[in-house]
């Protein structure tokens, strides 16, 4: 199977005979940083380009298509509850720059005792089985061959049934998981002493699959009172865990932070999160920095998502992100949507190569408030850990509530999250290994007892067996759907006209869900903007409509709302009547024919509008515009009024009319356009001249609406222009 270009992705196919498919490799790849030259410019900290890709939209306009990449390994989280459809968003994303798509567990999976089998719908998350694993893989590997880059697929390693998901993993080619006991104490109420045995063995497991782990320190922040205060204790649970992971077999390159910087606008937040980041890596200056945004604090604003993304990319192109997450407004407005995940990918990769070598000509201040600011947050996470040590270690400091407690270290306010020693989920079920205790694999945690069998300490165990899961995959019990209604075969038959047909519906998160965004300024407060918007919905008859954002604009004088609601009706695209592209002609055509036929064209801006640079861009010969051509343009300048623009035609005897109207306030451009053709018929010239409008709200259509003989819109150039004028004139002449 070889996915192609423009062909859908057949998930059918990659469902079939997944019981024998296994992964092409394993092991987690990082971006080379390379110095590179793309086009006409030179990047200092780029990697290779992709084989297949969508640039920025500028860069596919002006700038010939290219694409450079960052050096920094790019996140997107994928959680729709339907594995099936997230397949179709990480082929996306990939062509978007992304190589580390996170996979988010559903919601509760952590106090689930076992592996779980089948693949129900997700709530808030997609289940992990083996089933989803193996798919997920499975497109990946296909992905990355379209488009020239290794994918690190991931998920999380978490929860009572931590090691048999690390089992898993390993034997199914996940390249990188999250991975902290201490998440498990703090936030899963996992009992202390199961969630560090059955971390040892996660991480043995990890370690021997090459996977990246990332921590989760950063959940301090997402429960602290004010996140900002947290910073020493989250240096001391990077710390600890790090260490941990080292000491179980993890390589230092794998280990990775989970940088998230504790604060987010209006906070002075460079000031509070730089000195962090650059604490972090000079006290941590072995491991991997993976930089994502406090969602704490993300609204369902689009905006400020993007905002406080791009802000904590400077950060991390001032110090040092190996990995650089992508946030998205879907925090707040809980819905997974395809086009903010890609635009985060977008957002990541313009702003990191946008501030490429940024550090070659700007540095961080050796002394004043940076360097004092990040010293003390080592001075205080030092103190921390000493206080730890000081109690009796990590599991006494946990039950007296040293953690997550809103307090600016040393100061206590007595809300950290306190768990005891023996309770929690899993409490007791920690057991003493006997003497001769003996597991015939070849990743474990602890006490192997294999001389017994004859072998030295040194000798892989598996070989009692003739080798574990992790190195024959065949030996690998597949488990297929269990659920005979909620499995993916039944949720694909539902949309199954929906796949590679030609019938589209629009969609958020499932494939043909209907749900679109429609987008409303009422003049009036926001709490009856957002009812009002709700009314507005049902007349435009949307189902289910819900206000997603809303955004007060002034207390009485309008708010921004936005909505999202369902239509129940599908497009079939052979019935669509697409007009055919317009053909361009070569350079040598229109040369030639303006040769043999000369041009004279006026060109003005009309109206009140001021805007020259679109005009100026169609005729400047430095520009390729039309006076490349040998066309000879007599330019008038901006603010010309429609009957001066006539009027100079008919005394230069001109062959075309081409006027510009950027302003459409009121349907000014709707006006100017017909006043043009009025004028022209009036003063007896009309079938003489060709007469052309453009702008960034002139469609061909909307121009031959209002007398003109073609429109130009805000993507057309001097050669589509030209290449009109050269078929009109053929026409009028009837060569």
């Amino acid at each position: 199977m070889k996915l192609k270009p423009n062909e859908k992705i057949d998930v059918k196919a990659i469902l079939k005979d997944l019981e024998y498919y296994h992964p092409k490799r394993r092991g987690w790849v990082w971006r080379e940083k390379k110095d590179i030259k793309i086009g006409d410019y030179s990047y200092k900290e780029c990697s290779d380009s992709l084989k297949n890709y969508v640039a920025l939209p500028a860069a596919a306009r002006y700038f010939s298509n290219i694409d450079p990449q960052p050096n920094n390994i790019i996140t997107t989280e994928i959680a729709s509850g339907r594995f099936e459809d997230d397949i179709r968003r990480m082929r996306m994303a990939a062509w978007h720059g992304a190589d580390h798509i996170m996979v988010i567990r559903t919601a509760g999976q952590s106090h689930f005792d076992g592996l779980i089998e089948g693949t129900p719908q997700g709530i808030g998350g997609v289940p992990i089985t083996r089933k989803q694993v193996r798919a997920h893989r499975k497109a990946c590997d296909l992905i990355e061959e379209e488009v020239g880059r290794p994918i690190n697929y991931h998920s999380y390693i978490s929860g009572v049934a931590g090691p048999e998901v690390a089992v898993m993993f390993a034997e199914e080619g996940v390249n990188g998981a999250h991975q902290d006991p201490q998440y498990n104490v703090l936030y899963r109420n996992v009992n202390m002493f199961r969630s560090f045995v059955d971390a040892g063995e996660s991480k043995k497991l990890m370690a021997w699959a090459d996977m990246a782990q990332i921590d989760g320190a950063h959940n301090a922040n997402a429960t602290a009172k004010d996140g900002w205060k947290v910073m020493p204790e989250l240096m001391v649970q990077h710390a600890l865990n790090a260490i941990f992971s080292y000491k179980a077999g993890l390589k230092k390159e794998n280990i990775c932070l989970s940088t998230v910087p504790p604060s987010a606008s209006p906070t002075p937040c460079l000031k509070l999160d730089l000195p962090y980041a650059v604490a972090l890596r000079e006290f941590f200056d072995e491991y991997r920095m993976r930089a994502q945004m406090n969602t704490k604090y993300i609204t369902s604003s689009s905006r400020e998502a993007t905002v406080t993304h791009v802000m904590n990319m400077l950060i991390s192109r001032l110090t040092r992100a190996d990995i650089q997450s992508t946030i998205t407004p879907d925090e707040g407005r809980n819905v997974p949507w395809h086009m903010y995940n890609i635009e985060a990918c977008d957002t990541a990769k313009q702003s990191l190569v946008g501030m490429d070598d940024l550090l070659s000509m700007v540095e961080l201040k050796k002394d004043g408030y940076l360097r004092e600011k990040a010293r003390e947050l080592k001075e205080r996470a030092v103190l921390f850990m000493e206080e730890i040590l000081e109690v009796g270690g990590y599991f006494e400091a946990v039950e007296k509530g040293f953690f997550v407690d809103s307090g600016y270290y040393p100061q206590r306010n007595g809300d950290g999250i306190g768990r005891k020693q023996d309770g929690g989920v899993g409490a007791g079920t920690v057991y003493k290994r006997d003497s001769d205790y003996m597991a015939p694999v070849i990743a474990h945690f602890g006490n192997n007892n294999i001389v017994q069998y004859g072998l030295k300490e040194t000798d892989n165990p598996s070989i009692l067996i003739d080798g574990c899961t992790l190195e024959k995959p065949e030996k690998i019990i597949f488990i297929d759907e269990l659920d005979e209604e909620d499995n993916v075969n039944k949720r694909m038959e539902e949309t199954d006209k929906y796949r590679n047909t030609n019938l589209v519906k629009p969609e958020v998160e499932w494939l043909a869900d209907g749900i679109v965004q429609v987008e409303i300024f009422l003049p009036t407060d926001q709490r009856t903007a957002e009812f009002a918007a709700l009314e507005f919905a049902k007349k435009m008859n949307l189902t289910d409509p819900e206000v997603i954002h809303s955004e007060q604009m002034h207390p009485s004088e309008g708010t921004r709302v936005q909505l999202k609601g369902r239509v129940d009706f599908a497009i079939n695209t052979d019935e669509l009547v697409i007009p055919q592209k317009p053909e361009v002609l070569s350079d040598d055509e229109i040369r030639k024919f303006v040769e043999e036929h000369p041009f004279k064209i006026v060109a003005a801006t009309v109206g009140e509008d001021e805007h020259s640079v679109g005009l100026r861009e169609v005729i400047d010969i430095k520009h390729g515009g039309i006076e490349k051509f040998g066309m000879e343009v007599e330019y008038l300048g901006t603010s010309v009024p429609c009957e001066k623009l006539v009027d100079a035609a008919i005394e230069l005897n001109a062959d075309v009319i081409l006027a510009s109207t950027i302003i459409s306030h009121d349907d000014i451009h709707y006006k100017n356009m017909k006043k043009l053709h009025d004028l022209a018929v009036e003063k007896g010239i009309r079938d003489k001249v060709i007469i052309c409008a453009g702008g960034t709200q002139v469609t061909p259509e909307i121009a031959r609406e209002q007398g003109m003989d073609e429109g130009f819109g805000k993507y057309d150039r001097g050669i589509n222009v030209a290449t009109f004028f050269v078929k009109r004139k053929k026409e009028m002449l009837r060569i």
